[in-house]
């Protein structure tokens, strides 16, 4: 069912409204509501907002800024919370109890977006398989809107939406938790421990996951893994139709027969014509195929398989110096992205991991990673996690890999360099969130790339 958007007008206008986290989606929600005639505070953990603070006092925008920025819900008929406050937080539940209706931005969007709604969540995969998925409904010559958790709010803008335009958004597990509205198209491209320092337990992260697709209706269409055990398991609570993406499984909806990617029965390229690297991306490619089949054309397919290239900060060739390759994997922020970016290469890499500790293990890049790496630079607040992971496993293994530590993203590069020989290549592909170096995963990509290209 779609709902009309004069609703959400209607039903805004005049009310005290709450705000949480003025970051790249909420920012342009505030001034939409704004201009509905919404009361609004603006509720942020930071003292200052900078520049954005006195546009925001322009608006008449009520501020609650600093430690005690929660208290700016107290008393109002609707709250916005940001993705990273977890729904279950005090203010939240209180809030609740005394009549507030507590939402997000991406649930508003779910709730009201006229047209068809593709999304995609999962551990890995998320942001190259909804570019994919955009890239190819785009061949259909009709307006395609992409955001969500790949950085371009929608909601603000939905009025410009119309029915026979297609949107496709990336969802995470913070955006998921509470939402009680789901795509029409839903993708779980896979399900491994991740964020563990924000959900309670690996239950509470896969519950959330399961939002993308727990709230279709008959019509809906799920996008599974067969190959996950996770994902797998999740096949018979969907309400609607259920296609299955395996790189193992020929009896799947979408499929590698041999060398062969197939999707409905119809083959749409070989492997090897695939511009993409590594076996992780085959499986972006099938759940995209899957997502899209029946919308596109299996020729439109075929096109975007041969031709697109990847997303800046996923294993992103950087530069060559003196035969020596670097590629920037900043988007890998957990063990198994990590090993996917490795299994992308043909030959054992020079490896900088570490960043901010999520509270997930590192036993399996330490043992499924072991093979593929040639030496081991570690880095931020999980370096002493990742090394003891591997010690234990060369220790378990009898194999060797060297390990040297690094104190700052340059150290690493330059670290890894001083290591290197003609023929090396170097990849960071850090297995950890950024937020104890930087804002988040593009501002170190960023960095990376400046530090390689800075080298004489």
């Amino acid at each position: 069912m779609k709902y009309c958007f004069d609703e959400f007008k209607k039903n805004i206008s005049g009310k005290k409204v709450a705000v949480v986290g003025v970051g790249i989606s909420n920012a342009p929600l505030i001034k939409m509501i704004v201009n509905l005639n919404a009361q609004v505070t603006a509720c942020d953990r930071r003292q200052s907002l900078g520049d954005i603070e006195d546009k925001l006092k322009s608006l008449g925008v009520t501020l609650c800024l600093g430690e005690d920025y929660l208290k700016g819900v107290i008393g109002c008929d609707v709250i916005f919370r940001t993705p990273s406050l977890r729904p279950d937080n005090d203010y939240l539940v209180k809030a609740r109890k005394d009549g507030a209706y507590v939402t997000s931005e991406m649930e508003q969007f779910l709730k009201y977006c006229p047209c068809k709604v593709f999304g995609v969540t999962g551990s890995d995969g998320k942001t190259t398989t909804t570019t994919l998925i955009s890239e190819m409904l785009k061949t259909t010559g009709r307006r395609v809107f992409l955001g969500g958790n790949i950085g371009n709010p929608l909601f603000n803008i939905i009025e410009e939406i119309k029915e026979d335009d297609f949107a496709v958004v990336e969802l995470s597990s913070f955006q998921l938790m509470d939402s009680k509205y789901s795509p029409d198209v839903s993708v779980v491209t896979n399900v491994s421990p991740n964020h563990l320092d924000i959900h309670k337990d690996m239950n509470e992260y896969i519950s959330a996951k399961k939002n993308v697709y727990l709230h279709q209706n008959e019509n809906g269409v799920l996008i599974l893994n067969r190959d996950n055990d996770i994902t797998y398991s999740m096949k018979n609570e969907a309400k609607g139709k259920v296609n299955m993406f395996s790189i193992k499984d020929s009896s799947t909806f979408a499929h590698l027969c041999g060398e062969k990617l197939i999707v409905g029965g119809e083959e749409v390229c070989n492997i090897d014509e695939v511009k993409l690297p590594g076996m992780h991306n085959i499986e972006n490619l099938l759940a995209a195929f899957s997502a899209a089949y029946g919308y596109v054309d299996i020729s439109q397919m075929r096109e975007i398989a041969k031709t697109f290239a990847g997303v800046e900060h996923r294993i992103e060739f950087v530069k060559e110096i003196n035969g020596i390759k670097f590629y920037n994997d900043s988007i890998a922020s957990s063990p198994t992205r990590t090993l996917a970016g490795l299994k992308s290469f043909k030959q054992k890499v020079i490896l900088i991991a570490g960043g901010y500790d999520k509270k997930i293990p590192f036993d399996i890049l330490a043992s499924e990673g072991i093979d593929r790496i040639k030496t081991l630079i570690v880095m931020g607040n999980t370096k002493d996690k990742i090394k003891k992971a591997f010690k234990e496993e060369m220790k378990r293994s009898n194999k060797f890999v060297p390990i040297i530590e690094a104190q700052s993203l340059e150290d690493a590069v330059m670290k890894a360099y001083r290591s290197a020989v003609k023929g090396d290549i170097i990849t960071m592909s850090p297995a950890c969130a950024s937020f104890d170096m930087f804002k988040n995963f593009e501002e170190r990509g960023k960095e990376f790339k400046r530090i390689v290209n800075s080298i004489n």
